[in-house]
């Protein structure tokens, strides 16, 4: 078993996770009217950085591997990845509905 689709797939997950927390950190030192200036700056920012790094994860590996002629093992490290972050993404909603989360 190669292990690179799950590992793609942990390091997006990971990354989201890290993204959330950056953001909920810089929400709590936030509270001044400069914040409203550049929201939509770091917004679109941290859009683009997201785009990148998941068109990294998701599609380099297999676009390499369809430029090399393995079209069939592309087409297969990708529905991998896709499936293992499926997998990701749906304990994230399952702890969302059954986990008690403070409401701050």
């Amino acid at each position: 078993m190669n292990p690179q689709p799950l590992l793609q797939a942990s390091l997006a997950a990971l990354y989201i996770v890290g993204v959330v927390g950056v953001m909920q950190g810089m929400l709590a030192l936030t509270n001044d009217g400069q914040s409203e200036v550049f929201a939509p700056v770091v917004m679109l920012s941290l859009l683009v950085l997201s785009v990148s790094v998941m068109a990294y994860l998701f599609f380099y590996k297999p676009v390499t591997l369809y430029v090399e002629g393995q079209k069939q093992e592309a087409v297969t490290f990708f529905l991998k990845i896709v499936a293992y972050f499926a997998v990701f993404v749906a304990l994230a909603m399952l702890i969302f509905v059954t986990v008690p989360f403070p409401h701050i």
